[in-house]
Protein backbone atom coordinates (compact mmCIF):
# COMPACT_ATOMS: atom_id res chain seq x y z
CA UNK A 1 0.00 0.00 0.00
CA UNK A 2 1.05 3.57 -0.57
CA UNK A 3 -0.09 5.97 2.15
CA UNK A 4 -2.74 7.83 0.14
CA UNK A 5 -5.79 6.92 2.26
CA UNK A 6 -6.42 9.32 5.11
CA UNK A 7 -9.23 11.42 6.59
CA UNK A 8 -9.55 15.15 6.09
CA UNK A 9 -8.30 16.45 9.44
CA UNK A 10 -10.11 19.76 9.29
CA UNK A 11 -13.60 18.27 9.71
CA UNK A 12 -12.92 15.59 12.32
CA UNK A 13 -13.79 16.16 15.96
CA UNK A 14 -10.97 16.02 18.51
CA UNK A 15 -12.36 12.68 19.66
CA UNK A 16 -12.28 11.21 16.16
CA UNK A 17 -8.75 12.51 15.55
CA UNK A 18 -7.64 10.79 18.74
CA UNK A 19 -9.47 7.62 17.71
CA UNK A 20 -7.78 7.63 14.31
CA UNK A 21 -4.34 8.07 15.87
CA UNK A 22 -5.13 5.31 18.39
CA UNK A 23 -6.05 3.01 15.50
CA UNK A 24 -2.78 3.80 13.74
CA UNK A 25 -0.83 3.14 16.94
CA UNK A 26 -2.90 0.03 17.66
CA UNK A 27 -2.01 -1.47 14.29
CA UNK A 28 1.64 -0.61 14.93
CA UNK A 29 1.50 -2.47 18.23
CA UNK A 30 -0.20 -5.46 16.59
CA UNK A 31 2.59 -5.61 14.01
CA UNK A 32 5.23 -5.42 16.73
CA UNK A 33 3.57 -7.98 19.00
CA UNK A 34 2.96 -10.52 16.22
CA UNK A 35 6.02 -9.96 14.03
CA UNK A 36 8.69 -8.02 15.89
CA UNK A 37 10.07 -4.50 15.86
CA UNK A 38 11.15 -4.50 12.20
CA UNK A 39 7.59 -5.19 11.06
CA UNK A 40 6.46 -1.87 12.51
CA UNK A 41 8.39 -0.13 9.73
CA UNK A 42 5.83 -1.24 7.12
CA UNK A 43 2.93 0.56 8.82
CA UNK A 44 0.99 3.17 6.84
CA UNK A 45 -2.36 4.97 6.88
CA UNK A 46 -3.91 2.81 4.17
CA UNK A 47 -3.59 -0.31 6.31
CA UNK A 48 -4.92 1.44 9.40
CA UNK A 49 -7.98 2.28 7.30
CA UNK A 50 -8.26 -1.38 6.29
CA UNK A 51 -8.24 -2.36 9.97
CA UNK A 52 -11.12 0.05 10.66
CA UNK A 53 -13.16 -1.46 7.84
CA UNK A 54 -12.61 -4.97 9.22
CA UNK A 55 -13.43 -3.99 12.81
CA UNK A 56 -16.75 -5.13 14.30
CA UNK A 57 -16.20 -3.96 17.89
CA UNK A 58 -18.86 -1.50 19.18
CA UNK A 59 -16.34 0.41 21.30
CA UNK A 60 -12.75 1.59 20.94
CA UNK A 61 -10.75 0.81 24.08
CA UNK A 62 -7.31 2.38 24.35
CA UNK A 63 -4.36 2.11 26.70
CA UNK A 64 -1.37 4.38 27.16
CA UNK A 65 1.68 2.47 25.95
CA UNK A 66 5.40 2.85 25.52
CA UNK A 67 6.30 3.70 21.94
CA UNK A 68 9.66 3.14 20.15
CA UNK A 69 9.03 6.26 18.05
CA UNK A 70 8.08 8.38 21.07
CA UNK A 71 9.83 6.80 24.07
CA UNK A 72 9.27 9.76 26.40
CA UNK A 73 5.62 10.68 25.86
CA UNK A 74 4.39 7.25 24.68
CA UNK A 75 1.08 6.87 22.85
CA UNK A 76 -2.57 5.94 23.30
CA UNK A 77 -3.12 2.77 21.28
CA UNK A 78 -6.21 0.77 20.50
CA UNK A 79 -6.20 -2.67 22.09
CA UNK A 80 -8.27 -5.85 22.21
CA UNK A 81 -9.47 -5.83 18.56
CA UNK A 82 -9.00 -8.97 16.48
CA UNK A 83 -9.47 -6.92 13.29
CA UNK A 84 -6.18 -5.13 13.93
CA UNK A 85 -4.34 -8.43 14.31
CA UNK A 86 -5.93 -9.54 11.02
CA UNK A 87 -4.87 -6.28 9.36
CA UNK A 88 -1.33 -6.79 10.66
CA UNK A 89 -1.22 -10.23 9.00
CA UNK A 90 -2.51 -8.81 5.71
CA UNK A 91 -0.07 -5.92 5.97
CA UNK A 92 2.91 -8.27 6.15
CA UNK A 93 1.69 -10.35 3.21
CA UNK A 94 1.00 -7.31 1.02
CA UNK A 95 4.39 -5.81 1.81
CA UNK A 96 6.24 -9.07 1.13
CA UNK A 97 4.77 -9.43 -2.35
CA UNK A 98 5.28 -5.76 -3.16
CA UNK A 99 8.94 -6.14 -2.21
CA UNK A 100 9.19 -9.23 -4.42
CA UNK A 101 7.71 -7.16 -7.22
CA UNK A 102 10.29 -4.46 -6.52
CA UNK A 103 13.12 -6.98 -6.88
CA UNK A 104 11.69 -8.13 -10.21
CA UNK A 105 11.30 -4.57 -11.49
CA UNK A 106 14.85 -3.40 -10.71
CA UNK A 107 18.31 -4.48 -11.68
CA UNK A 108 20.75 -6.09 -9.26
CA UNK A 109 22.18 -2.95 -7.68
CA UNK A 110 18.94 -0.96 -7.64
CA UNK A 111 17.18 -4.00 -6.20
CA UNK A 112 19.56 -4.45 -3.25
CA UNK A 113 17.36 -2.41 -0.93
CA UNK A 114 14.34 -4.58 -1.78
CA UNK A 115 16.38 -7.74 -1.20
CA UNK A 116 17.56 -6.48 2.17
CA UNK A 117 13.98 -5.68 3.19
CA UNK A 118 12.88 -9.17 2.13
CA UNK A 119 15.52 -10.72 4.37
CA UNK A 120 14.28 -8.66 7.33
CA UNK A 121 10.67 -9.58 6.66
CA UNK A 122 11.12 -13.27 5.75
CA UNK A 123 10.32 -14.75 9.15
CA UNK A 124 7.29 -12.44 9.59
CA UNK A 125 6.02 -13.35 6.14
CA UNK A 126 6.19 -17.08 6.85
CA UNK A 127 4.14 -16.58 10.01
CA UNK A 128 1.58 -14.42 8.21
CA UNK A 129 1.30 -16.89 5.31
CA UNK A 130 0.59 -19.70 7.77
CA UNK A 131 -2.15 -17.62 9.38
CA UNK A 132 -3.73 -16.30 6.13
CA UNK A 133 -2.92 -18.80 3.34
CA UNK A 134 -5.95 -17.79 1.28
CA UNK A 135 -5.03 -14.11 1.19
CA UNK A 136 -1.41 -14.95 0.46
CA UNK A 137 -2.41 -17.06 -2.56
CA UNK A 138 -4.81 -14.35 -3.74
CA UNK A 139 -2.15 -11.64 -3.47
CA UNK A 140 0.45 -13.70 -5.32
CA UNK A 141 -1.96 -14.59 -8.14
CA UNK A 142 -3.10 -11.03 -8.75
CA UNK A 143 0.39 -9.55 -8.60
CA UNK A 144 1.53 -12.17 -11.10
CA UNK A 145 -1.35 -11.13 -13.36
CA UNK A 146 -0.31 -7.49 -12.95
CA UNK A 147 3.28 -8.42 -13.82
CA UNK A 148 2.06 -10.10 -17.02
CA UNK A 149 0.13 -6.97 -17.99
CA UNK A 150 3.19 -4.84 -17.30
CA UNK A 151 5.38 -7.12 -19.43
CA UNK A 152 2.84 -6.79 -22.26
CA UNK A 153 2.81 -2.99 -21.74
CA UNK A 154 -0.97 -3.21 -21.52
CA UNK A 155 -2.55 0.09 -22.66
CA UNK A 156 -5.78 -0.45 -20.70
CA UNK A 157 -5.85 1.32 -17.34
CA UNK A 158 -8.94 -0.73 -16.44
CA UNK A 159 -7.23 -4.11 -16.86
CA UNK A 160 -4.17 -3.03 -14.91
CA UNK A 161 -6.19 -1.40 -12.13
CA UNK A 162 -8.51 -4.42 -11.94
CA UNK A 163 -5.65 -6.75 -10.99
CA UNK A 164 -4.69 -4.63 -7.98
CA UNK A 165 -8.34 -3.95 -7.12
CA UNK A 166 -9.13 -7.68 -7.04
CA UNK A 167 -6.07 -8.23 -4.86
CA UNK A 168 -7.28 -5.80 -2.21
CA UNK A 169 -10.86 -7.06 -2.46
CA UNK A 170 -9.49 -10.43 -1.35
CA UNK A 171 -9.17 -9.01 2.16
CA UNK A 172 -12.98 -9.11 2.39
CA UNK A 173 -12.78 -12.90 2.71
CA UNK A 174 -11.65 -12.38 6.31
CA UNK A 175 -15.23 -11.26 7.12
CA UNK A 176 -17.46 -14.13 8.29
CA UNK A 177 -20.86 -12.49 7.66
CA UNK A 178 -21.80 -12.98 3.97
CA UNK A 179 -23.75 -9.72 3.64
CA UNK A 180 -21.02 -7.60 5.17
CA UNK A 181 -18.45 -9.53 3.14
CA UNK A 182 -20.14 -8.41 -0.09
CA UNK A 183 -20.17 -4.81 1.11
CA UNK A 184 -16.48 -4.96 1.98
CA UNK A 185 -15.62 -6.63 -1.31
CA UNK A 186 -17.22 -3.80 -3.27
CA UNK A 187 -15.64 -1.12 -1.10
CA UNK A 188 -12.17 -2.68 -1.12
CA UNK A 189 -12.27 -3.40 -4.85
CA UNK A 190 -12.84 0.25 -5.70
CA UNK A 191 -10.38 1.38 -3.04
CA UNK A 192 -7.73 -0.80 -4.68
CA UNK A 193 -8.62 0.58 -8.11
CA UNK A 194 -8.42 4.15 -6.83
CA UNK A 195 -5.08 3.57 -5.07
CA UNK A 196 -3.55 1.97 -8.16
CA UNK A 197 -4.55 4.84 -10.46
CA UNK A 198 -3.57 7.58 -8.00
CA UNK A 199 -0.18 5.93 -7.55
CA UNK A 200 0.22 5.71 -11.33
CA UNK A 201 -0.48 9.44 -11.63
CA UNK A 202 1.82 10.27 -8.74
CA UNK A 203 4.70 8.24 -10.20
CA UNK A 204 4.19 9.18 -13.85
CA UNK A 205 7.29 11.36 -14.27
CA UNK A 206 9.47 8.94 -12.32
CA UNK A 207 8.24 5.93 -14.31
CA UNK A 208 8.82 7.66 -17.65
CA UNK A 209 12.34 8.60 -16.58
CA UNK A 210 13.17 5.06 -15.42
CA UNK A 211 11.35 3.28 -18.22
CA UNK A 212 9.01 1.52 -15.80
CA UNK A 213 5.52 0.48 -16.86
CA UNK A 214 2.76 2.99 -16.23
CA UNK A 215 -0.64 2.51 -17.91
CA UNK A 216 -1.26 6.25 -18.06
CA UNK A 217 1.61 6.60 -20.56
CA UNK A 218 -0.26 4.38 -23.03
CA UNK A 219 -3.77 5.54 -22.23
CA UNK A 220 -3.00 9.26 -22.54
CA UNK A 221 0.11 9.14 -24.75
CA UNK A 222 2.04 10.73 -21.90
CA UNK A 223 5.52 9.75 -23.06
CA UNK A 224 6.82 13.09 -21.78
CA UNK A 225 5.68 12.33 -18.24
CA UNK A 226 2.92 14.93 -18.04
CA UNK A 227 -0.85 14.91 -18.52
CA UNK A 228 -2.82 17.59 -20.35
CA UNK A 229 -5.71 19.38 -18.67
CA UNK A 230 -8.15 17.16 -20.58
CA UNK A 231 -6.22 14.04 -19.54
CA UNK A 232 -6.36 15.11 -15.89
CA UNK A 233 -10.09 15.76 -16.14
CA UNK A 234 -10.68 12.30 -17.62
CA UNK A 235 -8.57 10.61 -14.95
CA UNK A 236 -10.27 12.62 -12.19
CA UNK A 237 -13.66 11.41 -13.45
CA UNK A 238 -12.41 7.82 -13.32
CA UNK A 239 -11.08 8.27 -9.79
CA UNK A 240 -14.29 9.93 -8.64
CA UNK A 241 -16.42 7.10 -10.02
CA UNK A 242 -14.51 4.65 -7.80
CA UNK A 243 -14.96 6.92 -4.77
CA UNK A 244 -18.71 7.09 -5.40
CA UNK A 245 -18.85 3.28 -5.63
CA UNK A 246 -17.00 3.04 -2.30
CA UNK A 247 -19.41 5.49 -0.70
CA UNK A 248 -22.43 3.57 -1.98
CA UNK A 249 -21.10 0.33 -0.45
CA UNK A 250 -20.18 2.09 2.79
CA UNK A 251 -23.77 3.25 3.33
CA UNK A 252 -24.99 -0.37 3.32
CA UNK A 253 -23.18 -1.43 6.51
CA UNK A 254 -22.75 -0.28 10.11
CA UNK A 255 -19.19 0.73 10.90
CA UNK A 256 -19.88 1.70 14.49
CA UNK A 257 -17.36 4.06 16.11
CA UNK A 258 -15.37 4.29 12.87
CA UNK A 259 -18.21 5.80 10.83
CA UNK A 260 -17.16 9.46 11.10
CA UNK A 261 -13.53 8.68 10.19
CA UNK A 262 -14.50 6.49 7.23
CA UNK A 263 -16.94 9.17 6.06
CA UNK A 264 -14.15 11.73 6.21
CA UNK A 265 -11.91 9.49 4.11
CA UNK A 266 -14.55 8.69 1.49
CA UNK A 267 -16.30 12.03 1.20
CA UNK A 268 -13.34 14.38 1.64
CA UNK A 269 -9.92 12.76 2.06
CA UNK A 270 -9.78 10.75 -1.17
CA UNK A 271 -11.04 13.64 -3.27
CA UNK A 272 -8.44 15.97 -1.71
CA UNK A 273 -5.58 13.51 -2.24
CA UNK A 274 -6.64 12.80 -5.83
CA UNK A 275 -6.76 16.51 -6.63
CA UNK A 276 -3.38 17.11 -4.98
CA UNK A 277 -1.76 14.30 -6.96
CA UNK A 278 -3.16 15.58 -10.25
CA UNK A 279 -2.05 19.16 -9.62
CA UNK A 280 1.39 18.05 -8.45
CA UNK A 281 1.22 19.21 -4.83
CA UNK A 282 0.67 15.93 -3.00
CA UNK A 283 4.16 14.72 -2.16
CA UNK A 284 5.35 17.80 -0.31
CA UNK A 285 2.26 18.03 1.88
CA UNK A 286 2.17 14.26 2.36
CA UNK A 287 5.65 14.10 3.85
CA UNK A 288 5.15 17.13 6.04
CA UNK A 289 1.92 15.71 7.49
CA UNK A 290 3.53 12.34 8.15
CA UNK A 291 6.36 13.95 10.13
CA UNK A 292 3.87 16.05 12.08
CA UNK A 293 1.82 12.97 12.93
CA UNK A 294 4.93 11.11 14.06
CA UNK A 295 4.36 8.40 11.45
Amino acid sequence: MFGYVRPADGHLTAEDKSRFQAAYCGLCRSLGRRYGLAARMILNYDLAFLAMLLSREPECLTAHCRCPAHPIRGCDALEGQDAFDTAADLCVILTWWQLKDGVADHGFFRGLLYRAALLLLRRAYRKARARRPGFDACTQAHLEELARLEAEQCPSIDRAADAFAALLAGASEEEADPVRRRVLRQLLYHLGRWVYLVDAADDLKKDVKSGSYNPLVYRFHAEGGTLTADDKAALAATLDSSVRAMAAAFELADFGPWRAIIESVLYEGLYAVGAAVLNGTFRKGHKRKQRKAGA
